[in-house]
């Protein structure tokens, strides 16, 4: 049997408000071909379906498309959810999907037991996954779970700890003898992050150790990180990466899929992605800038999208001024500048100047904020966990709450 692992397809997400559906498009076009040319008979998506847990219509209507044409190819599909996604938009249609031999796990079931399924080949259930989406706070601690900092690190580990040996227990009662495979959405100790995810879990800090996963699975198919790794645990585990580069720290990644076949062992072939657009990171001084854009060839396929930097020793608003003019007149076919900042060398900014006019308001992060808000403050280092605790559990659940649309 052939499995296809991915994650983290963040459909609708927009780069510095630049859409990404066109190359979310031709993925989709490229995976339908490697599925049929690899024979593949099961597609798991391991979470982050969505960039947003409100998704628009015409991201909603693009997961749909994607899905059909998947359909098509007589191909097994396990989705879960991830951090990103809505549990209840997820499953909503999961009944009328699952008549298509397509099972979408939003959020953890009640029963653990509706997230366990066998998948069979020539009538007989050749392997068995276990697919747990995004583990929530609400799914891992019980108000009894201690209230300190440390406490609730703890019992959130123990609980995904729980929650994959629970499921292991299932699979060995219900399929002895079977090959298992668990999939899982969340950020594991040692895992190499970009600029694009989403902390999670009290902000990072419940890194699970991927030990913890334990010896019962034959492989561990893992979403949330972007970067494509394997980590160090009992048995093989990866992370397949996001299909696509979703921040400008992604851009010399090599994008891939993971394909296993059981026949030949539990360690995954990597298949890249191809490249459909380019990520350009330019910096330099205003004349290296204007030197750097005068020499890029026109091209016809997806614009290439270029963050523009600006470096120089010392503070000069004239230097602001034409990059300013820099990226505004900019015309190159096939390239987009979609962001550009000024860095000077010798000039210690203040805090109201790091979030002034030099930064975007898209490039501010609510943890940036409230870390220098903090900082004005001096409280006692257990104080100071306690409120960043706080504040990681409030802005996870904000991030998390599925928004209805007005």
């Amino acid at each position: 049997m052939k499995i296809l692992h991915t994650a983290d397809w963040h459909i609708g997400k927009k780069l510095h408000k630049h859409e990404l559906s066109k190359d979310f498009d031709l993925f989709i076009k490229w995976l339908c071909k490697t599925i049929l040319e690899q024979k593949i008979d099961v597609l798991i998506v391991s979470g982050d379906v969505f960039d947003l847990a409100n998704p628009s219509s015409e991201a909603r209507k693009q997961y749909y498309r994607a899905l059909m044409q998947l359909r098509k190819l007589n191909c097994k599909i396990i989705v879960t959810g991830g951090n990103h996604d809505s549990p209840a938009m997820l499953d909503a249609p999961r009944e009328i999907l699952r008549e298509l031999d397509m099972h979408v796990i939003g959020g953890l079931p009640k029963n653990l037991e509706d997230a366990i399924i066998p998948v069979s080949k020539n009538g007989k259930t050749e392997v068995v996954i276990a697919a747990i989406p995004f583990l929530r706070d609400s799914d891992l601690r019980t108000a009894n779970d201690g209230a300190t900092y440390e406490d609730r690190l703890k019992a959130i580990r123990k609980g995904i700890q729980n929650t994959f040996f629970d499921a292991a227990e299932i699979c060995g009662k219900k399929f002895p003898g079977v090959p298992a495979l668990a999939m899982g959405h969340l950020f594991a100790a040692g895992a190499e992050t970009s600029e694009s995810e989403r902390d999670i879990q009290i902000g990072n800090q419940a890194a699970f150790n991927a030990l913890q996963f334990g010896e019962y699975f034959n492989y561990i198919a893992l979403g949330h990180i972007h970067k494509p790794q394997k980590l160090s645990a009992a048995v093989p585990a990866y992370y397949s990466g996001s299909p696509l580069p979703l921040s400008f720290s992604e851009r010399k990644d090599e994008k891939r899929i993971l394909i296993l076949d059981t026949k030949k062992g539990w360690t995954p072939e990597s298949l890249p992605v191809p490249v459909f657009r380019k990520l350009l990171r330019i910096t330099g001084n205003i004349e290296t800038l204007k030197l750097k854009l005068s020499v890029l060839e026109d091209h016809h396929e997806l614009d290439s999208l270029i963050e523009l930097e600006l470096k120089e020793e010392h503070y000069d608003a004239q230097k602001i001024y034409e990059l300013d003019e820099l990226a505004t007149s900019f015309k190159t076919a096939g390239y987009e500048i979609v962001k550009h900042r000024a860095d000077f060398e010798n000039r210690i900014k203040g805090a109201a100047e790091i979030y002034g006019d030099s930064r975007q308001l898209e490039d501010l992060k609510p943890k940036e904020v409230f870390t220098q808000l903090i900082a004005e403050h001096h409280y006692d280092p257990e104080t100071e966990k306690e409120l960043t605790a706080a504040f990681d559990e409030l802005l996870e659940e904000v991030q998390q709450t599925d928004k209805n649309p007005e």
